[in-house]
Formats: structure tokens, C-alpha cells, sequence
């Protein structure tokens, strides 16, 4: 199994990666990218997630590893059936280094 290092904090989540790059995710970033199948239909791909709906302030509130390819969060908002597979949270990285923009 992967070893990570997950801190949730009040501005994001941090996870600290094993060749020590410490990924920066804002928790609305991530939750807006919720790949399950209540927030993206699972044959059209398109998003069923309406942005409006998730607040400004949601938090993710724990987290769990799953297997040895994603984690998943409990949101703040009791929404929790999404998985991060390791290389979406890799490939979508907001530190200053990667760069990714945070916005949905």
C-alpha cells in the first residue's frame, strides 16, 4: 500500500506523496470534481453536479484510503460515494509548483 500522509485543514487538503511532494487540493476544487455516479452520469460523462448547490465553505471532514489507488473523502455536506484515484489527485495538483488552477 502507497504510504501517504493526509492533513484536511480549514483551507484544503494536503497530502503528502511518497517521493515527498506535498500535493495542495482546496476542498471545493475537489468536491466540484466528485467523479461518482450521483455527480457525473456514468454513460454521457456529463456533470450532474450543479456547482450552485455546493457551498463555499464545504470541508472535507475525514478521509479513507482506498486499496492502494484512491482516497475517499466524507464532505461536509454528508456527500461521501466519490473516490480520488491517486493519479487524478497527482495529474490535478494546485501548489504553486504544479500550478493547477483551482476553479470547477
Amino acid at each position: 500500500m502507497a504510504k501517504l500522509e493526509v492533513q484536511i485543514d480549514e483551507t484544503a487538503i494536503k497530502i503528502e506523496w511518497e517521493d515527498g511532494h506535498v500535493g495542495i487540493y482546496p476542498h471545493r476544487f475537489l468536491r466540484l470534481h466528485c467523479q461518482c455516479a450521483h455527480c457525473v452520469d456514468e454513460w454521457t460523462k456529463q456533470a450532474r453536479l450543479d456547482p450552485e448547490t455546493v457551498s463555499d465553505d464545504i470541508k472535507a471532514v475525514d478521509h479513507m484510503l482506498v486499496g492502494n489507488y484512491a482516497i475517499q473523502f466524507l464532505w461536509s455536506d454528508t456527500h461521501y460515494t466519490g473516490l480520488y484515484t491517486y493519479d487524478f489527485l497527482k495529474s490535478h495538483c494546485c501548489c504553486e509548483t504544479c500550478g493547477t488552477e483551482p476553479l470547477a
